[in-house]
């Protein structure tokens, strides 16, 4: 082929990137793409902080594009109007592009294939952002997966692929394209960024990643349920926009696993599970996208929710009288981010506690987190709430309580978020009701549910539906 466009999407960097790679062995020319989607604007689930990051992404691919000798063409508008445009003005023989899994994403890109099509213009996706995907992996039946256990003991039982290479420089002058200037952030597009983000970039991915493997991976499997600890990684926001590739993680924590030692074993084993579990929601999507509106097993769209906008709107708010959840949810506003196991806290505290639609959290998330995904928050979101893939569900209802005693034994998180109750001691503090003359004088929301009452209408919220 002479001329191929290259269109990123979230794949934003030059190594191990499979279309990119593609493209750079089979052309002559590539002409790297990026739309500023009509959607960033007007999507119900675009948050600031992610967009911010995404931008400032592509920002730093622009000028690694340009160390090449490559210009980043971006255009703004609908991209099922722009890729058929741009491959008419540049006179390409084809598009290459990394596959997506959102349903939305693979009705866009039929609709570009067939556009192309008909102009006689080649659409080519990869397989990049996961190892395995759609139906690579299936039970001995021949299904999908719906489990995860066995889904990754099949995973595991696969030699992974290796990392691709890097684009080489530019052979020939880049002629003269008009390109649209790129925002900085999201106040462009009408959402005000209140959040800090991390450094973006190819770059800052690499340097994460080198990071984590230098040390704290080691200690993953006793700190990552620790909000009080930095026991985690940090990647998402990187696996997200595809600033950094599956397949060099993969190849770099094996290399960590085998110079670390017996004891190293246990650490980099769990968390390439956690990389799995992201894996193994993206196949859920893929097979199974009815999870983008409603839950994994249809039965429970029937549960019926409380319609409570004051519970839900003191969850938002981190005003629930509940301190772990309260500390998760001022983090994730002020922030952007919110740990692993806090996710899981909040999300079932939204909706075995308050008894609120699962859904009203899913969004809430999106518009909030800077690593926002829509695989993984549904995944998460649908395993907290008891409508999805997990093996034990409805009945699985986490003591918000008990959860803070367990993971922030001395009460740093929650002291750190919710200064009301920095006086009190590790053994207060998670139930300040316990000491309410100490515990609600500083202002201090009291509890909007108990618990252990809460959690039997839950149970027979579900039941009723199974029955």
């Amino acid at each position: 082929m002479k001329r191929v466009i290259h269109w990123f999407r979230r794949d934003l960097r030059l190594s191990d990137n499979t279309a990119l790679s593609e493209a750079d062995r089979r052309a002559e020319q590539v002409f790297p793409v990026f739309v500023l989607e009509d959607a960033l604007q007007t999507g119900p689930d675009v948050g600031a902080a992610r967009l911010t990051f995404l931008l400032r992404s592509v920002e730093a691919l622009r000028k690694n594009l340009e160390s090449l000798g490559y210009v980043l063409i971006i255009r703004r508008g609908r991209s099922v109007d722009v890729i058929p445009a741009l491959a008419r003005e540049l006179s390409a023989q084809a598009v290459f592009a990394n596959r997506r899994y959102e349903p939305y994403a693979v009705g866009r890109d039929a609709r570009i294939f067939n556009a192309l099509n008909e102009m006689g213009v080649g659409f080519e996706v990869f397989k990049d952002s996961v190892a395995w995907e759609g139906e690579e992996l299936l039970t001995q039946a021949g299904r999908p997966f719906t489990v995860f256990t066995p889904y990754a003991k099949t995973w595991k039982s696969r030699a992974i692929p290796v990392a691709r290479r890097r684009l080489s420089a530019a052979g020939k002058p880049v002629p003269k394209i008009s390109s649209e200037p790129l925002p900085v952030d999201s106040g462009e597009f009408g959402h005000a960024l209140t959040q800090p983000i991390p450094e973006p970039g190819e770059r800052a991915a690499r340097l994460a990643l080198k990071r984590f493997l230098a040390g704290p991976v080691y200690h993953y499997a006793v700190r990552r349920d620790r909000p009080d600890l930095a026991g985690t990684s940090g990647l998402s926001p990187y696996l997200r926009c595809g600033t950094i590739g599956v397949r060099e993680i993969y190849s770099k924590l094996g290399e960590a696993r085998e110079s670390g030692g017996a004891h190293a074993v246990r650490p980099c084993d769990v968390w390439l599970n956690e990389l799995i579990w992201r894996e193994f929601y993206l196949q859920i999507l893929t097979n199974f996208p009815r999870v983008a509106q409603g839950a994994f097993h249809a039965r429970y769209d029937r549960l019926e929710w409380s319609d409570n906008e004051d519970h839900f709107t003191a969850w938002c708010r981190g005003q629930t009288g509940y301190p772990l959840v309260d500390a998760a949810m001022r983090c994730l506003n002020a922030t952007g981010t919110m740990h692993n196991r806090l996710r899981m806290v909040v999300a079932m505290f939204l909706t075995k506690d308050l008894l609120i639609d699962w859904r009203k959290g899913e969004r809430y998330f999106m518009r909030q987190l800077v690593d926002g995904d829509m695989a993984a928050n549904n995944g998460g979101w649908q395993w907290s709430a008891g409508t999805g893939t997990d093996a034990a569900p409805y009945f699985r209802i986490f003591n918000p309580v008990a959860q803070g005693e367990k993971f922030d034994p001395d009460g740093e998180f929650v002291r750190r978020w919710v200064p009301e109750l920095a006086h009190l001691s590790a053994d207060d503090i998670h139930a300040p009701w316990r000491a309410p003359l100490e515990g609600y004088a500083r202002g201090y929301a009291p509890r909007l549910v108990v618990h252990e009452e809460q959690r039997k209408k839950c149970l027979a919220m579900f039941q009723k539906v199974k029955a």
